[in-house]
Parts: C-alpha cells; sequence; structure tokens
C-alpha cells in the first residue's frame, strides 16, 4: 500500500569528519587514483544536508588535495606530523570535535566519518548512545571489521569508484543534453532506492537532485514541469511509472535494467 504522499524528504543534518591520511594511503594501497571528495560528498548528500564539514591532516603532505577540500568549504584541521609516540593526533582531534559537536548540536542527526581506522569504533558507539545515526566510509582493504561492525551503515569508497563506469541506459535518439538530464533522474531513483523508501515519489525524485545541484530547474531542459520529465523518462525506457489514483502524482516503481 502507498504511503502518504509527502512532497519533501525528511530534511536531515549531516556533520562530516574525515581522517585524510587513513583515506589516501587507503587508496594508494588499492591502486585507485587520489581520492575523490566528490565522490563522497555525492553519496553522503542524498541523505540530507550537509551543514558542517571539518577534514585532518599533515596538509604540508597533501598539498595537491587541498584544493578539493576548499572548493567544497572544508574547514581543514592541520595536524603535525607524527608525536614521540609515533601515534598520529588526527584520531584524537576528530574524537574531541566529534563529541563537542553531538553535545552542543543536537539538531544534527547524522555523523559520517571517513576513515577506516578501529581507533573510532569508541567514538561511533558513544555517538550511538546519543541517538546519532553514524556512517562510515573507508577503503575496503584498509579498513577495519569492528569499525565497520559498529557503525548503524557503511559505504566503501571502492563502490563508489565503481559506479562511476559510464551509464549503459543511454536512450535512443535523444541529445546528450536531455540524456544528462535523464541521468539525473536515474541517478535520484537509484539514491532514494538505496535508502529503501517503501515508495519512491516523483516529488521525492526532484528533490533528490535539487540536494546534488540547488540550482536545478526542469523547465530549462524544455519541460512545464516534473511530471513531464518523468513522463519523457519513462517514454525513452529509463524508468517505470505508476500513478497514484488519489493523489495523481507519479509513483517510481524501478529503474530499467541496462541492455
Amino acid at each position: 500500500m502507498a504511503t502518504p504522499n509527502n512532497s519533501n524528504l525528511p530534511e536531515k543534518q549531516i556533520a562530516i569528519f574525515v581522517d585524510f591520511e587513513n583515506l589516501a594511503l587507503g587508496v594508494q594501497d588499492a591502486k585507485f587514483e587520489k581520492f575523490r571528495l566528490d565522490l563522497a560528498i555525492n553519496r553522503l548528500v542524498e541523505r540530507g544536508r550537509i551543514i558542517y564539514k571539518k577534514a585532518y591532516a599533515d596538509w604540508t603532505r597533501y598539498r595537491n588535495d587541498k584544493n578539493s577540500f576548499h572548493e567544497t568549504n572544508f574547514e581543514l584541521v592541520e595536524i603535525p606530523k607524527k608525536r614521540i609516540s609515533g601515534k598520529n593526533s588526527a584520531d584524537i582531534r576528530m574524537v574531541v570535535d566529534a563529541l563537542d559537536l553531538c553535545y552542543t548540536r543536537p539538531h544534527l542527526d547524522i555523523f559520517a566519518l571517513l576513515s577506516g581506522d578501529s581507533d573510532f569504533s569508541p567514538l561511533v558507539a558513544k555517538l550511538s548512545e546519543y541517538g546519532k545515526h553514524v556512517i562510515g566510509m573507508g577503503v575496503k582493504n584498509s579498513t577495519a571489521d569492528i569499525l565497520v561492525s559498529v557503525c548503524d551503515e557503511f559505504i566503501y569508497y571502492d563502490d563508489l569508484v565503481r559506479e562511476q563506469k559510464p551509464r549503459m541506459r543511454r536512450a535512443q535518439g535523444v541529445p546528450d543534453k536531455q540524456q544528462a538530464l535523464f541521468d539525473l533522474v536515474v541517478d535520484a531513483v537509484e539514491g532514494l532506492q538505496r535508502q529503501d523508501y517503501e515508495v519512491v515519489w516523483g516529488s521525492m525524485v526532484k528533490q533528490q537532485i535539487k540536494r546534488k545541484q540547488p540550482q536545478f530547474s526542469e523547465n530549462y531542459y524544455g519541460f512545464r514541469n516534473f511530471h513531464e520529465l518523468l513522463e519523457a523518462a519513462r517514454k525513452a525506457g529509463l524508468i517505470d511509472l505508476q500513478k497514484d489514483q488519489k493523489s495523481g502524482s507519479y509513483i517510481v516503481l524501478n529503474v530499467a535494467s541496462a541492455p
């Protein structure tokens, strides 16, 4: 049975903490290209509004990676080189800052910890005690199993890289500009499906697109409304739709399988 057609998704508030050295070393060991912050942000923004972003590293060693963080308005915390004990202090600073935020900003719903370091497991447990939903993210081969097990959900960076292969669901005879639009629709639907919503309403798809592209307007692409855009995507064989009899709104049933 369809749930009520709520035009807006719950606007979850997200804080992101990045242990960059752990990610950079993991990416290097996995023989990926340099860490792509945009892949991580695009996945996390599907969950709500990102309002706090902090990244920790000895940035003198990672000068070439700073621009992507500056472009997305991260606060960069300079962590000195290994201390006398040989322990990097990034984990200590992250724990202190995350707990401080947890105590002082009760409106935050989700804490995203980008690291595979098992040292953050107690932090995850403490955040969970305070009712925070914790999302972990790290490179598979350099991520501790115990960290994965204590997070509410864990995203492997490897999967984000793998998903960047060219989309195979290309509609025949569709101009590149419109195909790019259809790709936005399909990407938004897939993002909602990853969150296991019982029903994916057309209005939810539009809101999901606007999370990633606030300037988005279907009018720019020649459609009078989003309803018409969904119909065009269905006609192109990219999604399956069903009209709700009570509201007249569309429900997106599925994304068409790639050939």
